[in-house]
């Protein structure tokens, strides 16, 4: 059915207006309220009762449930538990969120009212919603679920409590706990959605990894170089990596011991980073087979800082560039390939020289190409170690340099640790396949 027919439905049943009926239906839905749920709370305001008249929610598995069934009943054990405040229909809404587990697997949750549960409560749901969250189900928990604590407590592999490491993280990550190092820090201030807002903002670290952050409740603890314990923070997918933000909810202790931090960036094969869908610290080796198009002197938008083209900014329209020097780079180690981007003090450590060299360069040639054309000359071909935040996304996978250096290894040598890394790999497959 179509929200019109819902709409329509609805009105027909309740004896109200179709139009008002519609606008909150599409309010609801935007914010991804699944359909059933939205419709109870239409009926709830104009006093229609439960109403829907449909049958009792089946008792499922979580590894059967999908997001067709509509409701459902669980029996789980709560894994973790995370508060935060949404801006619902012109109000600010406080939900939990989290994850719940059984033998069959795990899966989210979001409760849109504080039904008193913990971490490591072994709970049963009644009539919870099932919608579809960045491809795979979750539940939601409304005004018409029920809870109740389970007479048996259910084992499960996974951990309960929240606790993790900064690589373990990933978007979607509710109601998780870090121990870490403040590595940078800086206070900013936003058009957030009350108006200017001050929040921090920086990078974390601990001896997995090293993950941006957002503090949207500025607190004094944290300041550069603090060893902090931060409870209930969510993960938001920040240019294309795991990004580590704080609520009104997050708590923020100070720890005695100072926290192992990892000074290199993570060493991995260039699939396997690809594969990770983004990495905000991570560190490559491979030969640059090609300058792309758009490296080597370029114009920028002095609004946007996007590059411009033939004096236009795709944004801005005609603009008067300003000049900066860039390189794009294809690295490539034998398992795949990634774009590495230098920024202009890079590429001038690339090339030898400045924007102004690079200037009187391309008129003395009479043609701009030139810079771009040195650079490949003393690029390509040559193996380089990089350092650097990568991005995955569906224009390809790139790489945001903060180290670019040619490497001292054998080349050969390198090639044959990779063939022999994917031999293994083979080889262990195989061997699965077997053993089925």
């Amino acid at each position: 059915m179509q929200v019109d027919d819902h709409a329509e439905e609805l009105a027909s049943a309740l004896g109200v207006d179709k139009e008002e009926v519609t606008r909150d239906l599409e309010n609801l839905l935007q914010y991804s309220v699944p359909i059933e749920e939205a419709k109870q709370s239409i009926r709830r305001k104009h006093g229609g009762g439960s109403g829907g008249g449909g049958a009792t929610p089946t008792s499922k598995n979580i590894a059967d449930i999908t997001p067709e069934d509509g409701s459902v009943t669980v029996t789980a054990t709560v894994l973790t538990v995370g508060t935060r405040s949404i801006r619902y229909q012109g109000k600010d809404q406080t939900i939990r969120e989290g994850e719940l587990a059984d033998e069959s697997g795990k899966l989210s949750y979001t409760a849109w009212t504080d039904f008193g549960f913990e971490a490591g409560d072994t709970v049963t749901i009644g009539n919870a919603n099932v919608r579809e969250w960045d491809g795979r189900p979750e539940l939601n928990l409304g005004e018409s679920s029920s809870v109740a604590v389970a007479s048996e407590s259910i084992a499960t592999d996974y951990e309960v409590g929240g606790d993790s490491t900064l690589l373990a993280l990933e978007p979607g990550d509710r109601g998780r706990n870090v121990e870490v190092r403040v590595l940078e820090v800086e206070e900013r201030t936003i058009d957030g959605r009350d108006g200017k807002t001050d929040i921090l903002s920086g990078v974390l670290a601990d001896e997995t990894a090293r993950l941006p952050f957002t503090d949207w409740t500025p607190r004094a603890e944290v300041t550069e170089g603090a060893n902090l314990r931060i409870e209930d923070v969510y993960i938001r997918e920040f240019r294309g990596v795991p990004s580590v933000n704080l609520s009104e909810f997050t708590t923020v202790s100070e720890l005695t011991d100072p926290v192992e931090v990892r000074d290199a960036a993570p060493k991995m094969r260039i699939d396997e980073a690809v594969d990770a869908g983004g990495m905000f610290d991570v560190e490559l080796v491979g030969n640059v087979i090609a300058v792309r198009d758009g490296s080597g002197l370029i114009e920028r938008c002095p609004e946007c800082g996007r590059v411009v083209q033939n004096g236009q900014c795709r944004s801005h329209g005609n603009v008067d560039g300003e000049d900066d020097l860039r390189v794009k780079a294809i690295l490539d180690d034998g398992t795949d390939t990634v774009t590495v981007v230098l920024d202009a003090e890079e590429t001038s450590e690339v090339y030898g020289g400045g924007i102004d060299d690079a200037k009187e360069a391309a008129r003395d040639a009479m043609d701009k190409e030139v810079v771009a054309d040195d650079i490949r000359e003393k690029l390509v071909g040559l193996e380089h170690r990089v350092r650097g935040n990568l991005s995955v996304d569906e224009y390809g996978a790139n790489l945001d340099a903060s180290e670019f250096e040619e490497t001292d290894d054998d080349p050969a040598e390198r090639a044959r640790d990779v063939l022999s890394e994917l031999s293994a790999v083979d080889s262990s497959a195989a061997d699965e396949e077997v053993a089925e």
